[in-house]
């Protein structure tokens, strides 16, 4: 890739360091984060009752036709993880994936409301295959995404894909590990960027929500383990750990590098502020997460963590990733309010902590709205079930 960026490329990044608040360094005053609302539902089953319940919570959030009507919206979906690693004979898109009825009824909805163009896009862990191919060998039906509603197509981020060149987004004010990435197109040419997130847990970072969902944004072939040293790589290979989690490389040359090369090569330090501060430099307008059916534990199966498929039963969605990754976490049954040392953060720092303090919005539940069904209602404790699992396994042993 050329060092030079592209004239829409520059104004972008300009735009946002205009337009954004400005970005402080972790431990100095924060900037003030907006309040939200955010919308519950309960879903007990990936049936026809998806659809409606979530055209109820975007009416409660005031509607899809004045965010997207005449634009071009970004669907990040979740499909990170390797698919061989299924959680007993459960489906991925039960455990670990963004559930397809799930991303065809916010496909629908998108275009029920006018939007112009919609992109379903991902990064499937070290793959260049299409995302139609590698929904096909999970036995999905793309073609019932891909028509529920007029122009919608899917691109695979991990690399360029249909672009001639990557998009550079700035974190406003400098970042806290890089100071701006080099993405795939689709992420720059989109008037609305939607992060369609899997309501998990995460062994690095304790959850895994709307904001995580944005870590899979970074094409492998800047930031994977097989990623070129000066340039991007022709192929993605490889997953984003030894750049993102241990820093034991560096993203390809020609992307902005690691400010300071002294900070902490821990993945519990790194992760969360790569992920606070992607979401500055590409905001997410509407944030949605799918808890109908998950699993305890980890992203993806691991093998020796205490796991198991559930069904909390739940989609939550708001205008505010913070938010909405607040109100997730409650669902969960844990304090968003919570730091590092604290459940389920043990041994990671916040990321809605640091994206609080970037502005980007607040975890206080009582400052923000929440509307729907109550979240006391939808409880589902994602520790009582680990808990369990170890005691039966104890009682065994």
């Amino acid at each position: 890739m050329k060092d030079e960026l592209t004239r829409r490329e520059m104004l972008l990044g300009a735009g946002a360091l205009l337009t954004l608040p400005a970005f402080p360094a972790w431990g100095r005053a924060a900037v003030t984060a907006p309040a939200a609302r955010v919308s519950v539902g309960r879903c007990m089953n990936y049936g026809p009752e998806v659809l409606p319940t979530l055209a109820t919570m975007f009416d409660q959030l005031g509607g899809l036709d004045r965010l997207v009507r005449g634009k071009t919206v970004a669907v990040k979906i979740n499909m990170i993880g390797v698919r061989s690693q299924r959680l007993g004979t459960a489906p991925m898109e039960e455990t670990f994936w963004t559930n397809p009825v799930v991303i065809g009824g916010v496909v629908h909805l998108l275009g029920k409301a006018g939007a112009r163009r919609i992109r379903v896009v991902e990064g499937p862990w070290s793959s260049a295959e299409t995302l139609e191919e590698v929904m096909y060998s999970m036995n999905w039906k793309p073609q019932d995404i891909l028509s529920a509603a007029d122009n919608v197509e899917f691109e695979n981020t991990n690399y360029l894909g249909r672009g001639k060149t990557y998009s550079r987004l700035m974190v406003p004010g400098g970042g806290l590990i890089y100071p701006g990435y080099d993405l795939n197109h689709s992420y720059a040419d989109c008037d609305v960027f939607v992060s369609l997130a899997k309501m998990k847990e995460h062994a690095a970072t304790g959850v895994t929500l709307s904001m995580k969902c944005v870590y899979g944004s970074t094409p492998i072939t800047i930031y994977g383990e097989g990623a070129g040293v000066d340039e991007p790589s022709i192929r993605p290979h490889g997953g984003r750990g030894g750049v993102f989690h241990f820093a034991r490389r560096m993203p390809s040359k020609s992307a902005p590098q690691q400010i300071d090369m002294s900070l902490p090569k821990d993945a519990g330090y790194r992760i969360p502020r790569i992920v606070a501060e992607l979401c500055t430099a590409r905001p997410v307008h509407l944030a949605i997460i799918d808890g109908v059916k998950s699993a305890t534990g980890a992203e993806t199966n691991y093998g020796s963590r205490p796991q198991a498929a559930v069904n909390p039963g739940v989609l939550i969605a708001g205008t505010n990733c913070v938010a909405t990754d607040a109100v997730a976490m409650a669902v969960m049954g844990y304090d968003p309010m919570a730091v590092r040392g604290t459940a389920p953060f043990a041994s990671s720092d916040s990321m809605l902590q640091l994206g609080e303090g970037l502005g980007i919005g607040m975890r206080d539940m009582s400052r923000n709205e929440v509307v729907g069904v109550p979240v006391s209602q939808v409880v589902f404790s994602y520790s009582a079930v680990r808990d369990k699992i170890l005691a039966a396994a104890a009682k065994k042993a």
